[in-house]
């Protein structure tokens, strides 16, 4: 029997059914590089199962540790609050299991090189960096942290990467939005403008900055991203973060 704690994948959830079968994808990648690793999906909303459920059917199968990972770029308000009071809530219930939450995934290099990946798939070329401004399009959040995250990410893909610009953008809570940076790209001589979705799934907000970067005639929109490899490697990685961690430190240790 394989001792490793279960990896239980914590998604937003949506109307849209792209998402959860996003999910899913994303999920199938991390237990082909882990092989023989559990690996769950539990939703926040819209989607079943939900996370206490997979948790109570966890620890009733005999299952007795469990990393919570985020399915987040940023701390913002489901990685500060709303994920710990579920778990904290399922934990009080289910003495017997403990849980760990680990980091979110951003910032990490493994994000932008599925960004860059995305990109190319999308048609830039490795030549087109110099003369090409990127939108750093996310969803958005009213969390100053997040955003404040996501500008500090636009100013280090810029200096690291070539590009001859790298601005963020939002969908919803913030500005500017993604039209908005295009447009403004475009004022600043920029020859070309492309748009990267910060998201990992596609939805609603997803769409919104889809539209956004056709209302502006961008001249190139990457795909979101999606079962990237490297998002894939990035979750391995989080998970190994959180096994490795000791209780009490940066990641959060749950039990009764």
């Amino acid at each position: 029997m394989d001792t490793r704690p279960t990896l239980l994948v914590i998604a937003h959830g949506s109307r849209d059914p792209r998402h959860a079968a996003t999910v899913s994808a994303l999920c199938a990648r991390v237990r082909a590089l882990r092989p023989g690793l559990r690996v769950e999906v539990g939703y926040l909303d819209f989607n079943a199962p939900r996370v206490p459920r997979v948790l109570e059917r966890l620890s009733a199968e005999g299952v007795r540790e469990v990393v919570a990972l985020p399915l987040l770029l940023t701390r913002a308000f489901h990685a500060k609050s709303d994920i710990p009071a579920v778990l904290r809530e399922a934990a009080a219930r289910l003495p017997l299991l403990t849980i760990r939450q680990a980091e979110v995934l951003g910032p990490s290099s493994l994000l932008t090189a599925a960004l860059e990946r995305r990109l190319a798939e999308a048609g830039l070329r490795p030549g087109d960096r110099r003369s090409t401004g990127v939108v750093l399009a996310s969803a958005g959040s009213s969390d100053p942290e997040a955003g404040a995250v996501l500008a500090e990410i636009a100013r280090e893909w810029w200096h690291t990467a070539g590009w001859c610009a790298v601005r963020p953008a939002f969908a919803s809570a913030s500005l500017p939005r993604t039209a908005d940076a295009v447009r403004a790209l475009r004022a600043e001589g920029v020859r070309r403008v492309a748009v990267a979705p910060y998201v990992i799934a596609p939805g609603f907000l997803p769409d919104r900055i889809a539209a956004g970067a056709r209302e502006a005639r961008a001249d190139l929109l990457a795909p979101v991203l999606g079962p990237a490899p490297e998002l894939a490697r990035l979750l391995v990685r989080r998970y190994d973060g959180a096994v490795l961690a000791p209780a009490g430190g940066d990641l959060t240790a749950l039990s009764a």
